[in-house]
């Protein structure tokens, strides 16, 4: 089983000294995949429910620093070699699609092939306000994003005719590494988030979710997938437990709840001479532990 990182662009990781240095050493100390969030704007009052908190109220404040995820991703693709790097997740129907299928393919470019598209449909009306985007109909602009990058990413010219995007021959150069089979994670933990994921998705990434959360939600999502004619094994299970409480003993119950990575948050030291001590720790805490688990 695999462990990923979720440190990168809020908090202490927002300079790319300590954005480099934090990618060099998870790679090194064997995580797996890097994974970095969006927000174009916060705020320090709204009304729409956060929905990983009792109280519906986002951890951080409207002042704190959020890089942007594709180019932190694209500064620690530069300080690696091997490590996945992935959006945890890219809120798309905040996006146009085609200047997005640009930006995915372009990093997946410059990383070498390694990027991987994690996706969700979002959740704060407030911040699609800001954005002149409808909040409305969110999911559904989702879905024809996804099949509209696909068309871009896939050989040749692209045609695609849709209720919210709509071109003709349109290149767009370069192409993902793995084409229009750039993988593509779903984010959420609903049933409707699940059917995304059973429909058309590579992969779930499921959060807040401890070993009991993970094996209910994957036995619902393999459900639906055989529903959808699909190989339950043929997409990619992936949870953070974020602010549930785990030990590296629960590894082994991830395994067998159907987990194949595991993403732990933790953010490095402001310190840069502290982050390899840093990585090291966090290996022994859920790297080594998640080894041992097979």
């Amino acid at each position: 089983m695999k462990v990923g990182l979720f440190s990168l662009g809020i908090g202490t990781s927002v300079y790319p000294e300590i954005i480099q240095a934090a990618a060099a050493n998870a790679e090194r100390v064997g995580f797996a995949t890097l994974w970095v969030g969006e927000h174009v704007v916060l705020f320090d009052r709204q009304n729409s429910k956060y929905p990983y908190s009792a109280e519906g109220t986002f951890p951080l404040p409207g002042s704190a620093d959020w890089l942007d995820p594709f180019l932190t991703l694209t500064c620690a693709a530069a300080a690696t070699k091997s490590i996945r790097l992935a959006t945890g997740i890219c809120l798309v129907p905040e996006h146009n699609p085609v200047v997005l299928a640009k930006t995915a393919a372009t990093l997946d470019r410059l990383s070498g092939g390694r990027f991987v598209l994690g996706v969700g449909i979002g959740w704060s009306a407030e911040e699609f306000a800001a954005l002149g985007i409808p909040f409305e109909r969110r999911a559904q602009r989702t879905r024809e994003y996804i099949d509209a990058m696909r068309a871009l990413w896939g050989d040749g010219a692209a045609t695609f005719h849709g209720e919210f995007v709509n071109f003709e021959a349109a290149h767009s150069f370069p192409k993902p590494a793995r084409g229009a089979k750039l993988p593509v994670m779903f984010g959420g933990e609903s049933t409707p988030a699940l059917r995304r994921v059973a429909d058309y998705g590579d992969g779930w990434f499921g959060f807040n979710c401890d070993p009991a959360d993970a094996k209910e939600r994957i036995t619902r999502l393999q459900s639906l997938m055989r529903e959808h004619g699909r190989d339950p094994q043929s997409v990619e299970y992936i949870v953070s437990p974020y602010i549930k409480k785990i030990s590296g003993d629960d590894m082994k119950r991830y395994r067998d709840a159907g987990v194949q990575e595991v993403v732990i948050l933790s953010n490095p030291p402001t310190d840069i001479a502290g982050i390899p001590q840093w990585a090291d720790r966090l290996a022994r805490d859920w790297v080594d532990p998640a080894r041992a688990a097979g």
